[in-house]
């Protein structure tokens, strides 16, 4: 008898609807799966059959063929557990009525015991259900939290195989809801701008960074706190969005990295790659195409930390997904497309020693070994970033002050206001770090003085036609965190300031 149950897939952070084709007949018992499965899939088989005995249900020596359609997409995971389960019952007429099984969604890991056991990338199945316009899903009970962020679709939580079986021939659900309190906990951290001694001009810049969503390089000496710096710019951005909230959970899940206690991504993510990543671990890739670095840092931040370490060519892979916001990947079997809105921050000594910047002369490296260090990040990359800030060592007045600064909540709330400009003036999640031409040239208009200002910058400088519409972006958001309508010579000079000499 053949039996038919849809589950999802994802390719990248992409899902799609598989349909799970389960034939019984007479003949040799064996069990195979065909599909392009790989081996979680594949060793399913035990996990099933185990699964469904346990339950006290027999199983017939029989010959069983399950097929994954579309069968030209590669499929990985144990997701697939719980609707090659059902196909099974069915097929042995465990399950008398299908009605609900062509409306509804399965996806599920099983144990031996028959129990259905949390899996990855159920949110992209959630929302993969509800663009086929299907009634609902059937999900792990663990997986509840994530797949309730979805609205206008029934989702179903089940801990076992039976509350499965009960739910097709009876329609009984169990309820879960007095667990989902507190749902969106604190957005809180550990840590605060107000603890941060000196660096005005860095700290300056991060905020700009944050209102604009613009990119930054951090130039100085080692422990001159750069690191320090940057691990505080999530602090100061606006708080998540619900749209950002599920893109963000929706890229975790799809990589297995939700947290089980809580999953959900409601705060921006903070990537800090080792510089011995390769190529693949930063933008994403692989036998089966998973979400790099760049992509775990959408709607938050990349932290790249001693950038002039990285290898040369995994700093030239940043290029595109800079300017574009996206990257595609291409491989001979598969084209992806993942998101990449994130605020890059580089952080570098500025020579092999790192005391070019202090005083007194203790730099010990030679012009020539200046030069070649400064040159392990190209120009394109260097061009490619909207603020250029060199961070010294604290003086020994600024060391020893135990004052507090402005607190994060502070530069926030003149961050929100800053972005709720750039959201009436262009529309939801439009910024002005990715402003077009046309943008540029309606939003960024500048009277004379400025205008002769930025010519001579120009010259003198050597800007290219990046470097400035990236002049104009930054004096932009210099202007929206002052509530200005226009940009001024002083927003000019200041933006102009950022950029490297």
């Amino acid at each position: 008898m053949l039996a038919k149950v849809l589950s999802s897939g994802f390719l990248g952070i992409d899902p799609y609807q598989v349909e799970v084709e389960v034939d019984i007949s007479n003949g040799l018992p064996i069990f195979n799966i065909v599909g392009l499965a790989d081996a979680a899939i594949s060793e399913s088989r035990e996990r099933v059959k185990a699964a469904i005995k346990n339950c006290g249900f027999s199983m017939n020596p029989k010959r069983i063929l399950v097929n994954l359609s579309p069968a030209g997409i590669k499929k990985e995971g144990p997701q697939f557990d719980l609707p090659i389960a059902i196909g099974i019952m069915r097929s042995f007429e465990y399950i008398k009525d299908e009605t609900r099984l062509s409306d509804y969604m399965f996806i599920g890991e099983l144990s031996l015991g028959g129990s259905v056991k949390r899996t990855s990338g159920v949110i992209n199945a959630v929302i993969c259900a509800k663009e086929k316009g299907m009634r609902g899903i059937v999900i792990p009970k663990e997986n509840m939290r994530e797949a309730v962020m979805i609205e206008g679709i029934e989702v179903i939580p089940v801990r076992s195989l039976k509350e499965v079986l009960e739910f097709i021939d009876e329609g009984k659900i169990q309820s879960y809801d007095e667990e989902l309190t507190d749902e969106y906990k604190e957005n809180s951290y550990n840590f605060d701008f107000k603890e941060v001694k000196g660096q005005y001009a860095a700290k300056r810049a991060l905020e700009i960074s944050a209102a604009g969503g613009h990119n930054l390089f951090m130039v100085g000496s080692p422990g001159s706190g750069k690191s320090m710096l940057a691990k505080r710019l999530p602090t100061i951005m606006p708080r998540m969005t619900q749209k950002e909230i599920v893109e963000s959970t929706k890229i975790y899940s799809s990589n297995g990295l939700l947290d089980g206690n809580f999953p959900i991504v409601n705060r921006r993510p903070f990537r800090n790659p080792h510089h011995s990543s390769s190529v693949v671990a930063l933008v994403g890739g692989g036998r089966v195409p998973k979400a790099g670095e760049i992509t775990l840092a959408h709607t938050g931040v990349l932290f790249l930390d001693e950038a002039t370490e990285f290898p040369k060519n995994v700093l030239e892979t940043l290029r595109q997904p800079v300017e574009d916001r996206k990257i595609s990947i291409t491989r001979a079997s598969y084209r992806v497309d993942f998101p990449t809105d994130f605020i890059l921050i580089l952080a570098s000594n500025p020579c092999n020693c790192g005391l070019l910047f202090e005083e007194g002369g203790k730099c010990t490296c030679t012009q020539h070994q200046i030069n070649n260090y400064k040159k392990k990040i190209s120009g394109p990359i260097v061009d490619r970033m909207d603020l250029y800030v060199e961070v010294k060592k604290l003086k020994t007045e600024e060391l020893l002050n135990y004052g507090e600064g402005e607190s994060s909540e502070t530069i926030r709330s003149r961050v929100e206001a800053a972005r709720e400009n750039q959201r009436i003036r262009m529309g939801d999640g439009k910024l002005n770090s990715n402003m077009t031409q046309k943008e540029i040239k309606k939003y960024c208009k500048l009277d004379e003085e400025s205008l002769k200002l930025l010519k001579g910058a120009i010259e003198s400088l050597g800007l290219s036609a990046r470097g400035y519409d990236k002049t104009l972006k930054v004096a932009r958001t210099i202007a929206d965190l002052e509530n200005r309508e226009y940009i001024d010579k002083g927003d000019i000079l200041e933006a102009l300031s950022y950029r490297k000499k």
